[in-house]
């Protein structure tokens, strides 16, 4: 692939002004994320993939849902390992790659989704689940989904699938606080039993079950692939190889990102009709209610 012009390491990520707020701020700062990601990309041979609303965005509104206030891309595991190694030289000043072991040393739990953190934000108040999490979530961020390989036959694909489950409840019990009103009456006692046995268990074992379960089927056999890092609920979402295996330029707002190839089976796959817009009440934001102040440099 060929190389884009680029900034080096040390410049700073200015895309947005000091004191800047609101829906066009999140955009602003998102678009200079995806667009180091992408510079990165392309300057070691990485292949990464537009994801999730923001891939419908590209092919839907040429850019950003305008409601939308997160962005996502995907990687296949070892394009994914390679940028992780490129990024932690390459990301400018004022941006941070975060991996889901660096939380407290290690010992606490948000999630098992790397991020790209923009570091001049902020998106939260200095509340106690901020502290605890040594600030390092309060700022907006690009989520770094990675596709593993999952079994063809249904029975292995599940075992997979319920092994994640497994772990992800197991390293609830390593969390600020459980939500336990988002479960129904029996999911509330799986999670309260999960959490309470994981909270015993080391969150760096916990890591490497979730790495090994997510890597256990790399024999190049099957043709599905599977994000391995979703939270439970969005294990349901599949792939075919041959959808994600390369990727294409698409345009996205000022600049071209990648994309799945075959972009129009994933994003069926994943939202159905696409291309229909949801009711207008169920256009707003869902992370941040829009809100985010970039902070003096």
């Amino acid at each position: 692939m060929e190389e884009k012009a680029g900034t080096d390491k040390s410049r700073s990520a200015s895309a947005v002004q000091p004191k800047d707020y609101g829906l066009a701020a999140v955009h602003r700062a998102s678009l200079d994320i995806l667009k180091e990601i992408d510079r990165i990309c392309r300057k070691f041979g990485i292949e990464y993939m537009m994801d999730s609303g923001t891939l419908l965005g590209a092919v839907r509104h040429g850019g950003f849902i305008p409601w939308d206030d997160d962005a996502d891309v995907a990687f296949t595991r070892d394009n994914y390992e390679a940028f992780a190694k490129a990024a932690r030289e390459e990301l400018p000043e004022g941006m941070q790659l975060l991996e889901p072991g660096e939380l407290r040393g290690g010992k606490a739990f948000y999630d098992f989704t790397p991020r790209i953190l923009y570091l001049n934000s902020r998106t939260r108040g200095n509340t106690e689940e901020m502290q605890f999490y040594e600030g390092k979530l309060n700022h907006l961020w690009v989520d770094l989904f990675i596709l593993d390989e999952l079994p063809e036959k249904k029975w292995a694909a599940n075992i997979t699938k319920a092994l994640h489950v497994l772990v992800y409840g197991l390293a609830m019990g390593h969390r600020y606080r459980v939500d336990y009103g988002k479960y129904g009456p029996a999911g509330r006692i799986a999670v309260r039993i999960l959490s309470a046995v994981g909270a015993l268990i080391p969150m760096k074992t916990l890591l490497q079950l979730q790495y090994r379960a997510a890597v256990k089927d790399k024999k190049g056999k099957s043709s599905l692939l599977y994000y391995s890092n979703y939270q439970p609920d969005f294990l349901y979402v599949t792939v075919r190889k041959e959808w994600s295996g390369e990727s294409v330029d698409m345009p996205f707002e000022d600049t071209v990102l990648m994309a799945p190839r075959n972009w129009d089976q994933v994003l069926k796959q994943v939202y159905g009709d696409y291309m229909t817009l949801p009711p207008e009440e169920k256009r707003r934001p869902s992370h941040t209610d829009g809100e985010l102040e970039v902070l003096d440099g």
